[in-house]
């Protein structure tokens, strides 16, 4: 007889195509590897280089911590300087006294000075630290009166400013350690004189300071707006490269005004390797770097404002 052969029946089901998603939003895992892969060519040239990163005021609700504690994971060094200018503003009100301004700097008197001292060193000070070690880094919590880091004199505005300073004179060794063994400094821009009188030094002028005794390659100031505004009332003014000759223009002309005044000031003598950015308070650093690179924020033109600090 013949033999018929009859096809088999399965009871598995024929495949269905896969269709994936282009529409659906990345995965957190996603979304680290998207950020770890963008991030090489950064991790490669600054690796091993030291950024000073100022972080305070509105800047302080900028999720930056993170990237900091990821990028110390791949032999970046940071070093974190903070204020808070809201903060001591809120805890003044609870004591029944106003903040009053000159020039863009706090008039501070002995009142005003303890609160300071208590807000940027005792309170976010260390929240910062907390949450740096939360985050898996280690960080060290100092101000400028620890190893004598900062020492301050009076400003020559002192009869107007009460207990202002100027950074008279920068200590790193303290650092040099910290950053040697991996830890991410954090810094309270407190400093005090010889006679261990304290004062309240500006965070901007501070982070520069110690940007340039450190040898960092880049300090980064993160602000509520993109940087040096032609017209400060019109955020689209932006000026992306600017030099010496112009910013002294732009004071003169009073275009440069408030906050923006001693960020500005500090510039006419900065001394870093690769220039100050002022950048506004973008989602991660990753995002400042690329601000940096695409001319979205200002540039201090270096050519020609590269001195030692005084």
């Amino acid at each position: 007889m013949p033999l018929h052969l009859h096809p088999l029946k399965s009871s598995i089901p024929p495949l269905l195509p896969i269709i994936a998603s282009t529409t659906s939003p990345p995965t957190p895992a996603q979304t680290r590897v998207d950020i770890l892969s963008e991030s090489l060519p950064f991790i490669q040239r600054f690796r091993g280089k030291t950024i000073v990163v100022k972080y305070g005021g509105a800047a302080l609700q900028c999720n930056v911590l993170s990237d900091l504690v990821l990028f110390s994971c791949v032999a970046l060094r940071h070093v974190l300087v903070h204020g808070s200018g809201p903060e001591i503003n809120a805890w003044l009100l609870r004591t029944g006294h106003e903040s009053k301004f000159h020039n863009g700097l706090r008039v501070t008197d002995a009142h005003t000075m303890e609160v300071v001292e208590l807000v940027l060193d005792g309170k976010i000070n260390k929240s910062l630290v907390d949450e740096i070690n939360i985050l898996g880094g280690t960080s060290v919590g100092l101000c400028g009166k620890d190893a004598r880091l900062l020492t301050a004199r009076p400003s020559s505005e002192s009869a107007v400013l009460g207990f202002v300073g100027e950074v008279a004179r920068v200590d790193p060794s303290v650092l040099h350690s910290i950053l040697a063994d991996g830890h991410i400094p954090v810094i309270a821009s407190v400093a005090a004189d010889e006679a261990a009188q304290g004062y309240n030094v500006n965070t901007d002028i501070t982070a520069w300071k110690l940007a340039a005794a450190v040898g960092a390659e880049k300090l980064i100031l993160l602000k509520d707006v993109a940087g040096i505004l032609e017209d400060r009332n019109d955020p689209r003014s932006l000026v992306k490269e600017i030099d010496i000759a112009r910013i002294r223009r732009m004071m003169e002309e009073g275009k440069v005004a408030g906050g923006m005044i001693p960020k500005v000031s500090f510039s006419l003598g900065i001394s870093l390797a690769n220039g100050l950015v002022l950048t506004e308070t973008l989602p991660n650093l990753l995002f400042f770097i690329e601000a940096i690179e695409l001319g979205t924020q200002s540039m201090v033109d270096r050519a020609d404002c590269f001195k030692s600090p005084s």
